[in-house]
């Protein structure tokens, strides 16, 4: 399993001094700081490939170090352990992971770990919007708190994810990968946590309760390209605008207005990720969808993926 997970293409830095690995990790992983041993040696590695919407990441201080942040804010970070231990702690609980455990930190999560010298674990970071693309493709639940997952797991008992995991190193490792495949298998793997994992998510579909939302959510896929009002949407509801805001707040954790931004922002990025389809450039692509400040749009296409979308257009291939 280890040797599926990352192996030398992959190679960033070997034998390094853990501060200049650790400020690559601020660049593309996710915000922290560290605190060595006294007398450290510069014997860090560190194995990274983005994939998709995914970050995937293999790394080893090399010496005892202590890992802090006070919280990861729009990212998930799974983590499994693959040598020596790992002390955890957080929010009043702590524990000693061993290789084969997998840690699950939340956004919001302060973030606490003190590694051993031999210390090796593989790192997968996820955006905390396509987890919740996913509760909405799904047509599940979501709370409007945020979604949250317990963090402690065994890998063992997580059917099928480890080998998922490697076929999507693999695939990000390949010479010959697609973006197109590579979201598909983004999209695979927000479902297979939501699924695998103790979370706070209710699977039960929300149309067997709430045909209302089920047909107002058709209506916006359906006319994305055009100017949606919440007048619209509520008289397609039967529902006063103070009844709408709760019929979404109740099944999508946000409001009318931020669903079909956030629902256009995804087809956007869609588009240009794949190969297939007919994008000139990124400015065409953002006033078929109805966003005329093209600085505004930037922002909001950052805020949710993490990139601007000249980036995601330029890694289409």
């Amino acid at each position: 399993m280890n040797g599926r997970l990352l192996n030398d293409k992959s190679q960033i830095f070997a034998h390094a001094d853990p501060h200049a690995v650790s400020e690559y990790v601020n660049e593309h992983v996710g915000s922290h700081c560290i605190r060595l041993a006294r007398h450290a040696q510069p014997a860090a590695s560190l194995n990274h490939r983005t994939f998709g919407s995914l970050d995937l990441c293999r790394i080893s201080y090399g010496s005892s170090v202590r890992v802090t942040s006070s919280a990861l804010e729009t990212i998930y970070h799974l983590q499994i352990l693959l040598k020596g231990h790992c002390l955890w702690r957080g929010r009043g609980q702590e524990h000693y992971f061993t290789p084969g455990e997998l840690l699950l930190i939340n956004p919001d999560d302060p973030v606490d770990l003190t590694y051993s010298d031999d210390c090796e674990k593989f790192i997968l970071k996820l955006p905390a919007n396509l987890l919740d693309k996913a509760c909405s493709d799904n047509q599940w639940r979501r709370p409007s708190t945020g979604i949250r997952f317990t963090p402690r797991h065994e890998l063992s008992r997580l059917e099928g994810f480890g080998n998922l995991l490697g076929l999507v190193c693999e695939e990000a490792e390949s010479d010959h990968g697609l973006p197109v495949v590579q979201e598909q298998y983004s999209r695979i793997i927000a479902n297979k946590l939501l699924a695998l994992l103790d979370n706070n998510v209710s699977r039960e579909p929300a149309n067997g309760s709430c045909p209302s939302f089920e047909r107002i959510v058709q209506y916006i896929e359906d006319n994305l390209r055009q100017d949606i009002s919440l007048e619209q949407l509520a008289e397609l509801a039967r529902m006063s605008p103070r009844s709408l805001y709760a019929l979404f707040e109740r099944n999508a954790g946000t409001t009318p207005k931020s669903y079909i931004r956030q629902r256009k922002l995804q087809h956007i990025r869609d588009r240009l990720s794949d190969p297939a389809a007919a994008v000139r450039n990124v400015t065409e692509v953002a006033l078929d969808y109805g966003f005329l400040h093209l600085g505004r749009f930037s922002e909001s296409y950052k805020s949710a993926f993490g990139e601007l979308p000249s980036d995601t257009l330029r890694r289409r291939g």
